[in-house]
């Protein structure tokens, strides 16, 4: 018997999956890699001290990132009360609408069919998991991505409709308040304007229109300065150099000088090409000998869909390529149009590898199935063989170990200042080499004790008088107090001292 649903059903059906997939063991995982322990503890702070347009960490401000994800979280930590629970949420937000974006625009440029493999196509792809379950700001940008992806193609591809443009323009101005490359979905406008140019079929051409089109800049300026204009106001109002220092870091540092002169994760140009997509874009790039030969042919008829979402991939590509800072995350942006430009073309793949071998169908059917099983276990069993962040446990062990005293951080991880249980002290996350500066510290105050990595320990300190707790972040850790001072270090004053210490309620 063969079960027929409404577009409608099918669609909740496939967002439902996309849930059931992405959720997988909600509510067991838990902070482990460096990302999620900073990004939570940057929205706990931020709940804690009331800091929404400046983020903080550990009392030092946090200038790396906008804050609009914290944001987000902060919400799902009102909403749930849990934040385990919250931080995941906006990527399991982003995994429903990028499925519901994809099977509507397949079923709108081409058939059903097409949106129902586009749908499932993204769901299937290694990259989906790896990005949207982990707690990080790529997980919630591919939420601004895809809808200003979808707003631009519901205009170019299926408009005139200036209305979805515009909404389109404002998740770019809400994606790069989350992160700088929220704008990547304008790229399409690039193969579009050459396929209106040279009237290729499948596009909508807009003549004399310009006004119109200007007011999209208009519209994504206007999202930015949701949080441009009262942070800029905060900045002012404060008129601290802190403050104005994170002006400079945020707006050019992080964004312009970054893209241009990366000063940490430097790739070759080749690096996305060679080392991510073959093995975080399968399964879908074990068809591109079949896909590209295909695509060209469909070029070859001017079909100005395949040139403007084809394009836009290879736009996105050549844009993160460029900059010699590259992580394989940066890339995620670039796989809704190629699964949606991919989607047209399973039906002719499947006849074309299967459609007189109907044990090779039955196989794929039940590799298929597994691979969407084996996913959704892995939700479960990963955060079980994690385990409990190592930091959480090091940290109750220094609180027990000085009696709740402040603690001097060196050389320091986000996992200690997010599981602290003690007063901190600090000299900044970028200085916190320094343990002259901790030993400085102990001397002017010997009821502290100070969190030093073994690898520097005996710079200042007598190991035979440091406390072992254990290993963290591919270090050994110790707490040692003044009476481990082995007097061979003469340390300078610290130019800024930072104190910070959680509240009862804080987590």
């Amino acid at each position: 018997m063969r079960f027929t649903f409404s577009i409608r059903v099918e669609g909740w059906l496939l967002i439902g999956l996309a849930v059931l997939l992405v959720g997988a063991g909600l509510g067991l995982r838990q902070p482990q890699n460096v990302d999620e322990e900073r990004f939570l503890g940057v929205v706990l702070e931020m709940l804690q001290s009331g800091s929404w347009f400046v983020p903080h960490r550990a009392a030092e401000i946090y200038a790396d990132k906008p804050p609009l994800f914290m944001w987000a979280v902060a919400f799902f930590i009102w909403l749930t009360g849990r934040p385990e629970i919250a931080l995941y949420l906006p990527g399991l937000l982003s995994a429903a609408t990028a499925t519901a974006v994809l099977y509507d625009l397949g079923n709108r440029l081409w058939n059903r069919q097409t949106g129902r493999y586009a749908a499932l196509l993204f769901l299937a792809t290694y990259q989906t998991y790896s990005i949207l379950r982990v707690g990080q700001i790529d997980s919630f940008l591919c939420l601004w991505i895809v809808s200003g992806f979808y707003g631009l193609v519901r205009h170019v591809l299926l408009g005139p409709a200036w209305g979805w443009f515009y909404l389109g323009c404002a998740a770019m101005g809400l994606g790069i308040i989350t992160k700088g490359v929220g704008f990547v979905p304008a790229l399409l406008l690039i193969p579009y304007a050459y396929a209106v140019r040279k009237g290729w079929h499948g596009v909508v051409a807009m003549p004399g229109q310009a006004g119109r089109w200007a007011l999209g800049v208009l519209v994504v300026l206007l999202a930015c300065c949701l949080w441009l204009v009262p942070m800029v106001i905060s900045v002012w109002r404060d008129g601290g150099p802190e403050g104005f220092a994170y002006l400079r870091e945020i707006l050019l540092h992080q964004t312009a000088n970054r893209y241009a002169s990366a000063w940490d994760h430097r790739e070759p140009f080749w690096y996305f090409f060679v080392k991510v997509i073959p093995q975080y874009w399968l399964p879908l790039v074990l068809a591109l000998p079949w896909l590209i030969p295909a695509w060209r042919r469909q070029l070859c008829k001017r079909d100005g869909r395949v040139l403007v979402l084809l394009g836009w991939v290879l736009l996105v590509l050549l844009f993160f390529s460029l900059s010699s800072g590259k992580r394989k995350i940066y890339i995620y942006p670039a796989l809704p149009g190629l699964v949606l430009v991919a989607a047209p073309l399973v039906p002719w793949l499947l006849r074309r590898w299967f459609s007189e071998r109907l044990w090779a169908r039955r196989v794929f059917v039940g590799a298929t199935v597994a691979w969407f099983s084996l996913w959704f276990a892995r939700g479960f069993i990963e955060p079980l063989i994690d385990g409990d962040n190592p930091h959480r446990r090091l940290m109750e062990q220094a609180a027990e170990q000085t009696h709740g005293a402040d603690l001097v951080l060196v050389n320091w991880r986000e996992g200690h200042w997010l599981y602290a249980r003690q007063p901190l002290v600090h000299f900044g996350f970028a200085h916190s080499l320094s343990v002259e500066q901790a030993v400085g510290w102990l001397r002017e105050h010997p009821g502290a004790f100070a969190l030093v990595p073994g690898a520097q320990l005996a710079r200042c300190f007598t190991q035979d008088k440091a406390y072992p707790l254990g290993q963290t972040s591919r270090a050994d850790w110790f707490v040692v107090g003044a009476s481990a001072d082995n007097h061979t270090c003469q340390p300078e004053p610290a130019p800024t001292v930072y104190r910070f210490v959680w509240s009862l309620n804080a987590r």
